[in-house]
């Protein structure tokens, strides 16, 4: 297959304005997420797309590639499905890795990736366990339930599953926001108008599932740290850097 790494990175953000130009351990978080992506080898073509001079002057200056897109885009699926139309290339398969997971490993694009072994894949995402309790029940920290084939049947910032007998404790499944699609699949999905589940949870994917497509789900040991604010940037920088 031939594959593309898409980066969506916008500089406006309400909690962290500027967040893919902030410094971590001495380079800037695009930067960061662009050589990992870059490293995992799991694509022909590594690309930032941005609506902002700031961000594209700089991946440029890193020697990185780069297009500018419109600032009027809602989501970073929409932001990687025109940055694909520029390329004016063919692609089999679209991950997009968001501007803000600097941390984000090679292993984990790869465990995406794989997903689209299967013919019939045409969406995949990664989970992993929860084990830290508080997770479960905070709505910052998305869950999911899947079925026996690996498919997801429903994403919830709830708890899901709810364990009505206190018997019997489920495994609990946190969401982590990395996606891969096939390229005529991104089409599709972009053309496609807001769900009530989407607006209700404030969660994409919905979205995709309320129409009908089957998420493909691989699991995976690695956490995934993204940034949305200046004091989760800290508190990764202090994880991440004590290892």
């Amino acid at each position: 297959m031939k594959n593309i790494i898409i980066i969506p990175a916008r500089y406006a953000s309400t909690r962290f304005p500027g967040k893919p130009l902030a410094d971590i351990g001495g380079m800037t978080m695009i930067q960061r997420v662009y050589e990992q992506a870059v490293k995992s080898g799991v694509a022909e073509k590594v690309l930032v797309a941005t609506d902002d001079m700031r961000i594209f002057s700089h991946v440029k200056d890193f020697l990185g590639e780069v297009v500018m897109t419109s600032a009027e885009h809602k989501s970073g699926t929409d932001r990687c499905f025109e940055a694909l139309e520029k390329t004016g290339e063919k692609y089999d398969v679209v991950i997009n890795l968001q501007g803000d997971e600097p941390f984000v490993q090679p292993e984990q694009l790869h465990k995406l990736t794989e997903s689209f072994s299967d013919s019939s894949c045409k969406i995949a995402t990664l989970i992993k366990k929860i084990k830290n309790e508080d997770d479960i029940e905070n709505p910052n920290v998305v869950k999911l339930v899947k079925d026996i084939n690996n498919y997801a049947l429903y994403f919830s910032r709830s708890t899901i599953p709810f364990n009505r007998e206190n018997e019997n404790i489920p495994t609990y499944f946190k969401h982590l926001g990395l996606y891969a699609y096939r390229a005529e699949t991104l089409k599709e999905i972009t053309s496609l108008q807001p769900s009530s589940l989407e607006i209700a949870e404030s969660l994409e994917q919905l979205r995709w599932l309320e129409n009908g497509y089957k998420i493909k789900v691989a699991e995976t040991e690695l956490e995934s740290i993204a940034i949305d604010t200046p004091l989760d940037l800290k508190r990764a920088e202090a994880l991440y850097f004590s290892r």
